[in-house]
């Protein structure tokens, strides 16, 4: 059977079966053998499909840790693909090849083709091409790290379809990653396992530091770390962070204060398991659960026909998945950049009112001082906000 229609008789069982017996069948990335010799199942996805009812069309290739040794299937893996697909993002668990007889570029070339894959199978799959992310953790992130700063267009020429398209991640999701090969904080063990013969070459260490290899061009990108972690030092995200800063690329970074190394979902810890939450946020946020068009919007807010003097305004769309645009007002005044702004449509909007700037406080607490429904026009523009002063 061709692998593309292996896949769709793949993806019809799967959808088909309860979200938690799933348990996929694994769909080899070079039917005929990878690149520099070895079996197809090496290297293979499984596919966890967001439930219908769910589906952003979001879709994230996940890489376990393991130290480039093993592959932490479960917590790092399939239980992440699980949580992707409760907040509508179909997953994609990546075995990549590693090992003494699979040294760097075996594991690269595996995470460049999961995402070259799924793009070009982005109709069958049901994803938005533009909207394909990869996760990884550890090893794993330093695997995802490297995919998301080591990335090219496809060939156009390429007799393979899947090699045809670009292998650059629409964003990126850093759990606890090893970065450097160069600083301190490196994790040695994985920088042995990946480059072995070579891992003391200087050209290579610095070729596989991500955080040397960031550019514009890197994709928006989440991290979160422990400050406990003594096996991969919070150092390594922090650095990465840092030069996306440099490079002017959009970035979040948490890091916890307790917290192991190898967290996965973090069961247990009412704290430090609110990642996902904060992940979600984010996703939301810089509206990778949609596919709508954010616009710029301003205008004047007015509390009883008077100006706003301090406060805020909140656009909350009626679609749960599109990003919520928020702006603060002063002397009545809004104005939201297209890049955080709110998609087009119905929005609830919310006005607040922290007070006057006075010497003595002229409000107890923020107050909602009133709600109203706006339509947000296709090109964004100007949106005047009336009400009336009623606090909730």
């Amino acid at each position: 059977m061709p692998a593309q229609g292996a896949f769709a008789t793949l993806l019809v069982l799967v959808t088909t079966l309860p979200l938690a017996a799933v348990r996929p069948d694994p769909i080899p990335l070079w039917p005929e053998g990878p690149p520099g010799g070895g079996s197809p199942g090496l290297s293979v996805l499984r596919v966890y499909p967001a439930p219908a009812e769910r589906a952003t069309s979001a879709a994230v290739v996940v890489c376990p840790g393991g130290g480039y040794r093993v592959h932490a299937t479960d917590h790092e893996g399939q239980q992440v693909a699980l949580w992707l697909n409760r907040i509508g993002v179909s997953a994609f668990v990546l075995n990549y090849r590693m090992g003494e007889r699979h040294r760097h570029p075996a594991p690269l070339q595996d995470a460049q083709r999961a995402l070259r894959y799924v793009r070009a199978n982005a109709e069958a799959l049901g994803v938005a091409p533009d909207r394909i992310g990869i996760m990884g953790f550890s090893a794993g992130g330093h695997l995802a790290s490297t995919a998301a700063t080591r990335f090219d267009a496809g060939d156009p020429d390429a007799a393979d379809p899947v090699e045809r398209v670009s292998s650059r991640p629409d964003f990126a999701i850093l759990g606890y990653p090893v970065i450097s090969f160069t600083e301190p904080f490196t994790h040695a063990g994985s920088r042995s396992q990946l480059l072995g013969p070579d891992a003391d070459d200087p050209e290579w260490r610095e070729a596989l530091s991500s955080e040397r290899q960031v550019t514009p061009e890197t994709p928006p990108t989440f991290l979160f770390h422990t400050d406990e972690d003594d096996a991969v030092p919070a150092e390594n995200s922090l650095a990465f962070y840092l030069a996306l800063r440099r490079a002017g690329v959009p970035g979040e970074l948490h890091i916890y204060q307790y917290g192991p190394h190898g967290v996965g979902l973090a069961p247990g810890d009412p704290v430090l398991a609110s990642w996902t939450d904060r992940l979600a946020d984010w996703l939301r946020t810089t509206g990778m659960l949609t596919g709508a068009e954010r616009v710029a919007v301003s205008g004047v807010v007015r509390d009883g026909g008077e100006p706003l003097g301090v406060g805020t305004v909140t656009f909350e769309p009626e679609d749960p998945n599109a990003p919520v645009a928020w702006a603060p007002v002063r002397d009545g005044g809004y104005r939201v950049p297209a890049e955080r702004g709110p998609v087009a449509g119905r929005h609830r909007v919310v006005v607040r009112d922290l007070g006057a700037i006075a010497p003595e406080p002229t409000v107890d607490d923020v107050r909602v001082v009133g709600t109203v429904d706006r339509e947000v026009p296709a090109g964004g523009g100007e949106i005047v906000v009336e009400v009336e002063g009623e606090s909730e």
